[in-house]
């Protein structure tokens, strides 16, 4: 199985603690971020990489290789111009052979399983499948919701503060819907989603309790560290 991992943010949030550096690359026990997201795939079976990079890219290109040190193969496709997360996996369009592959966020760390989500799209002929995770409070995210494993509602801000299921940010998605996704900066989250939603296409999931952690701001970024050093992580 292929996966595109989006790692071509500029990391703002991030800049008081990393600013030496991407995101991905941030320390954490004396490995990158990223590389705890790559060791979780590898051991899931996923062992085809594309790296979706744009701010200092190279740094990420040098850090990781071909990645054989870690057991997989690791292709890059640059942008030159920030595309944002559709455009970004468009961009990586000439490095996927699979009729799907997985999309994830580089800035995330997520335990889950990826091949009970592999085959709920086999069994439901999804084009596009996705995880979903529980909060107890959604009025910070978009509201994502399934009925009967399908998607009904997706990013929807309630402004209501109550449990629910918010989007978990890791898609499988059909090389079909890849075809579609026009050139240039296009939101996967704020622009694709919600128009494929509206023409119908076969879109659901399901809802993964698993360890969950985005590095985005500095102290879930130290949370993280925090969590590696007691062990919450190991391989």
């Amino acid at each position: 199985m292929q996966a595109v991992l989006l790692t071509g943010g500029l990391g703002t949030r991030l800049r008081s603690v990393i600013n030496d550096r991407p995101k991905p690359l941030a320390p954490v026990a004396g490995r990158p971020f990223l590389e705890y997201v790559v060791r979780e795939l590898a051991a899931s079976g996923i062992r085809e990489l594309v790296f979706a990079v744009g701010y200092r890219g190279e740094m990420i290109q040098e850090a990781f290789g071909d990645g054989s040190r870690l057991g997989v193969r690791i292709s890059y496709a640059f942008e030159e111009t920030l595309l944002g997360t559709g455009g970004a996996v468009r961009n990586a369009a000439p490095f996927l052979t699979d009729p799907y592959f997985f999309v994830l966020n580089g800035d995330t760390f997520y335990r889950m399983d990826y091949g009970a989500l592999s085959r709920l799209r086999g069994e439901r002929d999804l084009d596009l499948a996705l995880v979903l995770r529980r909060v107890e409070d959604i009025s910070r995210y978009g509201e994502a919701v399934l009925e009967d494993g399908r998607l009904a509602r997706f990013n929807e801000k309630t402004g209501e503060r109550r449990p629910g299921t918010i989007n978990g940010g890791v898609y499988l998605m059909s090389r079909a819907l890849l075809d579609e996704i026009p050139p240039g900066k296009v939101s996967l989250e704020q622009d694709l989603i919600p128009a494929w939603m509206r023409e119908g296409r076969r879109m659901g999931g399901m809802v993964s309790d698993g360890y969950f952690i985005d590095i985005g701001v500095p102290e879930d970024y130290f949370r993280f560290q925090e969590d590696v050093e007691k062990g919450a992580v190991r391989w």
